[in-house]
């Protein structure tokens, strides 16, 4: 990194309840685009999550330890004050689909105008894993089916 280029530092946030394949494809293919990525788990009383904080913080953990730029945190409250906490200039956010890209569009603006210097980039997830979303993963763990062709190789299910 050149002396006079700023510090690239991005938040990857989300429940990751669990951490899917696709999360995973957003986050190996966004490791070269910043020079540190937080993935936060947000945490939202609002919501009852099916795994607890402690375990989903483990999981990522033990998915993010090979890449040596990424750090694993949580948070409570909004995003983009979390963001400025962490003194990033970025957003990561990742999308299956339009109707995804739509919303995140929405929070992305929203988050502009309430913190203007702080970027949103949405990355859209290979073809291969558009299908995979973390409601549909927990409903096939939940009934005891086999998730893992949906996780990453770190998280298991008795």
């Amino acid at each position: 990194m050149m002396a006079n280029q700023p510090f690239k530092r991005a938040v990857f946030p989300g429940s990751f309840d669990p951490i899917t394949l696709g999360h995973l494809n957003i986050l190996q293919r966004s490791v070269s685009l910043f020079d540190e990525i937080i993935v936060a788990i947000g945490v939202n009383g609002a919501k009852a999550p099916m795994f607890p904080l402690e375990q989903r913080m483990e999981w990522l953990r033990s998915v993010c330890s090979t890449f040596p730029s990424v750090r694993v945190k949580s948070f409570e409250g909004m995003t983009s004050t979390f963001c400025v906490e962490q003194e990033a200039g970025w957003l990561l956010r990742g999308v299956r689909n339009g109707g995804d890209f739509e919303y995140e569009r929405t929070i992305a603006q929203m988050t502009k105008a309430l913190e203007p210097k702080l970027e949103t980039v949405i990355l859209f997830t290979d073809p291969e894993f558009a299908h995979i979303h973390s409601n549909v993963v927990r409903e096939v763990v939940r009934n005891n089916g086999d998730a893992s062709v949906f996780l990453p190789s770190e998280i298991a299910f008795p």
